[in-house]
């Protein structure tokens, strides 16, 4: 029998990633203190490059993670914070300009000023998911960040706006809605693991964070304290894997272990004389492999992986803007090497983001591979206590788009 908590007090986070799928439960008490007290953590089926391939497989994996989760927090799941991801999900800057209609700054011109800024062309294929205000300007005086109650004649607003495609976004609410469940928003993934592996100061002065997964690695970029940049990218750790899998005719469950534990990014770091054993397919005996030749296959997918973020910087003009450098975070992050390389190429200092916890479960939770997870939780802690300025849009019902009065008044209330 599970127990009756507090539902307001308890908020869950769902990473449906490609290659596995995330269910974290956390507590808070009255302090804003967060708790985890569940955990579910299964291998995802189903998932191609961050988007649903197949709806059955998908809902088994989501079910099976949140039923662990269920039992460990003792607490019967209803709602949960959902990630997104993948090559599909695209982001621009807007400006929007509107007129103070009494001198003075209320909810309705602040509503009026976002409204001109997302009117924008949109594919018809794609939906908004996040409209992420960076910030006013009240007759040329800039980096307002709340303009309520301010003078002016004249307010502009510049925004970062997050698309996706409308089908991919509605096969994860299918697949949540067959799990019995209610999605509380579905966040971008990067925008989740920025809550938790980035800190104010590195915001401020300006910071890359790079999250990479099993079928993508998705970018963030940050300055002045405002999100500037997302993009995606679709090559990440499984590609690693699949080289490993053709290089050394191993099953991709083998090479995707011998990864793991044995993998490195830079050969020059590997003693070569170590050996490693791994399995055959068909049948054949297992061999014996050198270290350095695994990190000989590895280290050029994952130097191709790094030169594009850095192209991909470049091309969206923010990449002399990254003063405090480029975080690493993702379960690819782990492997060892991927720093030291990575700073080869940035010239910039590099550090492994892991999620920002202490307290129950730590030792499982300072992980890589958790920081979506985490971040979805803290999102939503942040955007039910009225202290996130991301302005969903993608609704949960059949339309798209909430009320935009509403977000104002959660955000300067």
């Amino acid at each position: 029998m599970m127990t009756k908590k507090p539902s307001d007090s308890i908020l869950v986070g769902l990473d449906i990633g490609t290659t596995k799928v995330l269910a974290i439960v956390a507590e808070f008490n009255a302090l804003g203190e967060m708790k985890i007290i569940g955990l579910g953590h299964q291998r995802a089926k189903g998932m191609k490059k961050g988007v649903i391939s197949d709806i059955e497989s998908t809902v088994q994996s989501i079910q099976r993670a949140v039923e662990e989760a269920s039992l460990m927090a003792n607490y019967d799941i209803g709602s949960v914070y959902v990630g997104i991801a993948g090559a599909h999900i695209h982001s621009i800057n807007s400006l929007g300009v509107a007129p103070i209609k009494n001198g003075e700054v209320d909810e309705f011109d602040v509503r009026r000023v976002l409204e001109a800024a997302r009117a924008m062309a949109v594919p018809s294929d794609h939906s908004i998911l996040h409209v992420l205000p960076q910030d006013f300007t009240i007759d040329g005086q800039q980096g307002i960040q709340d303009p309520i109650g301010m003078s002016g004649v004249r307010m502009e607003v510049g925004v970062h706006v997050i698309t996706g495609a409308t089908s991919a976004a509605q096969n994860i609410m299918k697949c949540i809605r067959r799990c019995g469940l209610e999605a509380n928003a579905l966040v971008l993934e990067q925008i989740a693991s920025s809550e938790t592996v980035l800190s104010h100061d590195e915001k401020d002065l300006g910071v890359c964070m790079v999250d990479i997964g099993g079928g993508t690695t998705d970018i963030a970029v940050y300055h002045d304290g405002f999100i500037k940049h997302t993009a995606v990218i679709p090559i990440a750790g499984d590609h690693v894997t699949n080289d490993i899998a053709m290089a050394f005719n191993t099953p991709k469950t083998v090479a995707e272990e011998i990864k793991k534990r044995f993998g490195n990014v830079l050969v020059q770091l590997v003693d070569r004389d170590h050996e490693i054993e791994i399995a055959s397919i068909g049948g054949r005996p297992p061999r014996k492999l050198k270290r350095w030749a695994l990190a000989e296959v590895i280290e050029p997918r994952v130097d191709e992986l790094l030169m594009m973020i850095q192209a991909e910087l470049d091309r969206s003009g923010f990449l002399n803007l990254i003063g405090s450098g480029i975080v690493l975070t993702g379960g690819t992050s782990g492997l060892d090497g991927i720093v030291e390389l990575a700073e080869e190429i940035f010239h910039l200092p590099v550090r492994r983001g892991m999620p920002d916890y202490q307290g129950n479960l730590e030792q499982s939770i300072r992980n890589p591979i958790f920081s979506t997870g985490v971040g979805l939780i803290k999102h939503g802690y942040a955007r039910k206590n009225r202290k996130s300025l991301v302005l969903e849009e993608y609704s949960t019902e059949e339309k798209i788009g909430k009320s935009i009065t509403g977000w104002v008044k959660s955000i300067f209330a």
